[in-house]
């Protein structure tokens, strides 16, 4: 056989928009009585997701998912990710460590999606911090070796992810990971949210710049008075 004949067998390429069917995948949310939790758990159950929101207290969480709807249930944080397949961390930052080293068992075996933005204020505004791992969803792979970590939905407005007015979300979700499957089923849960579009960013090595430019839109949207999302054009 030629060098030829061979490079003539080989699989096409594939096509990075071939993303798989994640309908069936039960989704929990933890920090979902927070406001990026509460809109993500509404935005995904109004698409057809079957959505769980945790808290510490299972009696907030129960109250979050009868004022969500669309058929959201409530549970702590420990059940939450029993039950779920895919769990979305969206816990404040301060509580970000402690909250995922108590559940390392429960969150074993599961795909974890991180959309922590480690953030600090002042009176010049946002500003960026570093963790020592790197970046929150690298503390996220350090704390729950026994997981698969993904990170996804960071520069995504919760006023308008909870306003049931706006149909769509104009803006494309960077999704950064290990391992091209799991980072092609957050595109696919990404992209079920209409006007959303989940694109791939790199490996959890490149979170920190994803996570840190969340302080660059909180400035973009104190001056203009907006709830400024991203597009990233040519692909």
């Amino acid at each position: 056989m030629t060098s030829t004949d061979s490079a003539a067998q080989k699989a096409p390429a594939k096509d990075p928009w071939d993303l798989p069917d994640v309908s069936g995948l039960v989704v929990g949310v933890l920090g979902g009585t927070g406001p990026q939790g509460k809109g993500l758990a509404y935005r995904l159950a109004k698409a057809g997701q079957k959505v769980i929101v945790g808290s510490r207290a299972a009696e907030r969480a129960e109250a979050a998912a009868e004022e969500i709807g669309h058929g959201v249930e409530g549970a702590d944080n420990a059940e939450t990710a029993r039950r779920s397949d895919i769990v979305i961390v969206a816990v404040p930052w301060d509580g970000h460590g402690k909250t995922l080293e108590s559940l390392r068992a429960e969150l074993a075996g599961k795909l974890v999606v991180d959309c922590v933005n480690p953030l600090g204020f002042d009176k010049k505004g946002a500003y960026a911090l570093k963790p020592e791992e790197g970046s929150a969803a690298e503390q996220a792979a350090a704390l729950l070796p026994d997981s698969r970590v993904a990170a996804a939905f960071h520069h995504l407005s919760a006023v308008l992810l909870q306003d049931p007015a706006i149909d769509e979300i104009d803006t494309d979700v960077m999704v950064l990971g290990e391992e091209r499957a799991d980072v092609e089923i957050v595109q696919a849960l990404a992209s079920r949210i209409p006007g959303m579009r989940g694109v791939f960013a790199g490996r959890l090595r490149n979170a920190h710049q994803v996570e840190s430019l969340v302080a660059n839109l909180i400035s973009v949207n104190r001056r203009y008075k907006a709830h400024a999302g991203l597009r990233v054009t040519d692909v």
